[in-house]
Parts: C-alpha cells; sequence; structure tokens
C-alpha cells in the first residue's frame, strides 16, 4: 500500500516563493514517477510538472524556468520549488504516484496554496 501526504502549502505574496513536499510511504517509490497537479478553484486538474524515477523532468509551459521538482529517494520524498508565483496559481497541489506501464494509481490529499496580490 502507497500512500502519498503533501506538505508545504500556505499563503504568499504574488512574485513570492514556496517548496512542497509530497512524502510517499512504500517500496515502489524510487522505481516511479512523481506527478504534481494544480485545481484551481472551480476548473480542471492540471498536471504542472513530473519526474521519473531516473530524474528526468517534465513541465507544463506556463511553469517553465520557475518551478524545479525534485526528489530524494532516500527520503521517499519529492519537491515541488515554485518561485515567482502568481495569482492565478492559487489552489489545492496534490501529488500521484505512477508505476511505470501502469495508470496512476496512487494520490495525496493536496495541499493549498494562495498566492495574493
Amino acid at each position: 500500500q502507497v500512500q502519498l501526504v503533501e506538505s508545504g502549502g500556505g499563503l504568499v505574496q504574488a512574485g513570492g516563493s514556496l517548496r512542497l513536499s509530497c512524502a510517499a510511504s512504500g517500496t515502489i517509490f524510487s522505481i516511479s514517477a512523481i506527478n504534481w497537479y494544480h485545481q484551481a478553484p472551480g476548473k480542471l486538474r492540471e498536471l504542472v510538472a513530473s519526474i521519473t524515477s531516473g530524474g528526468s523532468t517534465n513541465y507544463v509551459d506556463s511553469v517553465k524556468g520557475r518551478f524545479t521538482i525534485s526528489r530524494d529517494n532516500a527520503k521517499n520524498t519529492v519537491f515541488l520549488q515554485m518561485n515567482s508565483l502568481k495569482p492565478e496559481e492559487t489552489g489545492v497541489y496534490s501529488c500521484s504516484l505512477q508505476e511505470v506501464g501502469k495508470p496512476v494509481r496512487y494520490w495525496g490529499q493536496g495541499t493549498q496554496v494562495t498566492v495574493s496580490s
């Protein structure tokens, strides 16, 4: 069984930074990809960034150059460093774990990020 717990959300002014964490239990973390999502109020969840087990990363165009995803396999944790935050990036950020060749089956509960203008 895999459990994911996000933390690090909060209130920040536009232009500020936050570092989110996604901590995972279980033994498959190091061989799995981790995805970060953003769901703005009233909108669909959007994939923001992902990192493979080998450390390859992908980002949605809107966050390239501002967000950085990284992982620490020794701590079973993935981080999302978010810089130069914008008010429209307010919402719930959640992570998921995805095993190779399988659909996403494990989700965290999310952490709230509020960016004030």
